[in-house]
């Protein structure tokens, strides 16, 4: 197996692109050419910087980013996400991401994952059994357009640290590593906040890392070291989670406050600024909002206008 480690994800993302294109082999399912490496662990040693953001090479978007974690989190595959992210829909079926995460989370055949693995490890802290799956085999076979890339979570909590482990049987490294490491290690800050321990390394086991042709050429063009700022901390109670996570939806900044669940809000509402096309106003409320959040919302913009003024009026 390769193990790669970096401090933030900014860095493993750059070690991972290195990584991928000196050694990694073709491969071409659905006939779509890639480099891939097989068995890949990206261990994370600081889980809170967990924001890709190497402009001008890789500017991610993070209101979607935000907006799939509070998305996943909360359970949903409610349609509001294909806001932030128009390309979704063509993985959709019936208007509905089959493979969404959320509801296999927090509703599996009944079962809130998310709670059971709290409680297990609330009941027994040394537990190995504190896991979540999601991938279902009846469901995931039956010939849905999209079919989850991630297989499961395991967290241990060891030395009054939490680890967390995810597998993937997939890691498109320049369209999804970036977005999927924000959500699932937001997921791990949760858990240790809820379990009252400290957040430990977080490690993403791989099966198949690859990046597609269309990325090569940038994927080189990234800088040797990613730095990535820590976010600031997140905490909520086990009891207010779907309320507060509800808040971030509505932008209900009053209610959130001046917390990283407000910044969040904030750059939902931004964004939504954005897309219904009061970009003054979007910009404005960029510069308002602190720290690597709002420098990366600020560029996403910057990024969006280029090719929205040579597209057909």
């Amino acid at each position: 197996m390769t193990i790669l480690c970096g401090e933030s994800a900014a860095e493993l993302f750059t070690a991972a692109a290195r990584q991928v294109l000196a050694h990694g082999s073709p491969a071409a399912p659905r006939g779509m050419s890639t480099k891939e490496v097989l068995g890949v662990q990206l261990h994370l040693t600081e889980p809170r910087r967990r924001l890709i953001h190497l402009p001008p090479v890789r500017v991610l978007n993070p209101a979607f980013a935000v907006a799939e974690a509070i998305w996943i989190i909360s359970g949903s595959d409610a349609p509001w996400i294909f806001d932030f992210n128009a390309q979704l829909v063509q993985y959709a079926d019936e208007g509905v991401l089959q493979g969404a995460y959320g509801p296999r989370l927090r509703r599996w055949h009944g079962v809130d994952q998310l709670d059971r693995a709290r409680r297990q490890l609330l009941a027994d802290p040394q537990s190995r059994r504190a896991v979540i799956s999601l991938f279902d085999p009846v469901r995931d076979h039956s010939g849905h357009t999209d079919v989850p890339c991630t297989l499961g979570f395991r967290f241990f909590l060891r030395d009054n640290q939490l680890h967390m482990h995810t597998t993937m049987r997939s890691q498109d490294l320049w369209l999804g590593f970036g977005y999927d490491i924000f959500t699932f290690t937001l997921i791990q800050e949760l858990m240790a906040g809820w379990l009252g321990v400290e957040i430990g390394p977080y490690r993403h086991c791989v099966d198949s890392l690859h990046l597609y042709a269309q990325h090569w050429e940038a994927a080189a063009m990234l800088p040797a070291h990613g730095y990535g700022e820590a976010m600031a901390p997140l905490a909520v109670a086990w009891e207010e989670l779907d309320n507060t996570l509800a808040a971030v939806v509505a932008t209900d900044l009053p209610t959130l406050g001046d917390t990283g669940w407000g910044t969040f809000a904030q750059v939902m509402r931004g964004y939504r600024w954005w897309k219904a096309g009061d970009r003054d106003t979007a910009r404005a409320d960029a510069t308002k909002i602190p720290g690597l959040a709002g420098d990366a919302l600020r560029a996403w913009y910057e990024y969006l206008a280029p090719a929205e003024a040579v597209m057909p009026r």
